[in-house]
C-alpha cells in the first residue's frame, strides 16, 4: 500500500493505482501532487516525474524544497519542455528529454526507461509517478491521441506496482473532455476555488 499523507488524512492506496487530480489554476493541484511524492521519498520509495508544462530546472527545485534529504532521493524527471523551447539538452541520471509534449513515444520510452534503472539499477521497487500536466497534452494534441497514450501509460504505472498522480486543469476542457479522461483514473481528487478537496479513492469514501 501508498500512503498519500496528510493532505489525504493518511489514506492508503493499492500498488498501481492512478488518481487524477483536477481543479482550476492556481488552487494547489500541484503542490498536493508533490507532497504525495515527497511523503513516499521520504520512506525510500522513488519519484518519476513527466513535466509538460516546466523545465526540469524548476521541476527538481520544487520537488527537492519538500525533502529533508533531497541529495538521497531517487528521482527522474521527464522534460518535454526544454527541446520544445528550442534549448539543446542531452540525457542525464537525473533528466531525460522528450522533444515536445506533442511526443508521446518519446515521453513512454523515457519514463520506461526511469522505471526500469529504478527498479534493476537501483533497486527502487517502490515507486510514484506524477504527470503535470495533461492539460499540456490535450493542448497539443487531441482527445482521443491523448485518451490512447495514457491508456498505455496508466498500464504501465500498473504493471509497475507504482502509483500515478495525474494533473489536469478542469476549466480548460469541456465536459466531454474531462468525462472521457476521467475513465482512465481508479480515483479523482477535486480541488475546488476555496482550495477544498474532494476525494474519490477506490476503497475510501472520505472528503478530508
Amino acid at each position: 500500500m501508498y500512503n498519500l499523507g496528510l493532505d489525504f488524512d493518511n489514506t492508503s492506496v493499492d500498488p498501481g493505482t492512478n488518481i487524477l487530480v483536477s481543479g482550476p489554476p492556481l488552487t494547489g493541484k500541484r503542490r498536493l501532487a508533490m507532497d504525495v511524492l515527497a511523503h513516499g521519498a521520504a520512506d525510500g520509495e522513488g519519484s518519476v516525474i513527466v513535466t509538460t508544462r516546466d523545465s526540469s530546472d524548476r521541476v527538481l527545485a520544487d520537488y527537492r524544497s519538500r525533502l529533508t534529504n533531497p541529495d538521497d532521493a531517487d528521482v527522474g524527471v521527464v522534460d518535454c519542455v526544454t527541446q520544445h523551447q528550442g534549448r539543446s539538452a542531452s540525457d542525464t541520471e537525473l533528466v531525460k528529454y522528450a522533444s515536445s509534449p506533442v511526443d508521446m513515444t518519446g515521453i513512454g520510452i523515457k519514463f520506461s526507461e526511469f522505471i526500469e534503472e529504478f527498479y534493476g539499477e537501483r533497486g527502487v521497487r517502490r515507486n510514484r509517478v506524477l504527470v503535470d500536466s495533461l492539460s499540456s497534452l490535450l493542448m497539443y494534441s487531441d482527445l482521443q491521441t491523448v485518451f490512447r497514450f495514457m491508456h498505455v501509460f496508466t498500464s504501465r504505472i500498473e504493471d509497475a506496482d507504482a502509483i500515478g498522480i495525474h494533473i489536469i486543469d478542469s476549466t480548460a476542457h469541456d465536459a466531454e473532455a474531462m468525462n472521457t479522461m476521467k475513465q482512465l483514473f481508479d480515483g479523482i481528487v477535486e480541488v475546488d476555488e476555496a482550495r477544498d478537496i474532494s476525494v474519490q479513492l477506490p476503497g475510501t469514501s472520505a472528503t478530508p
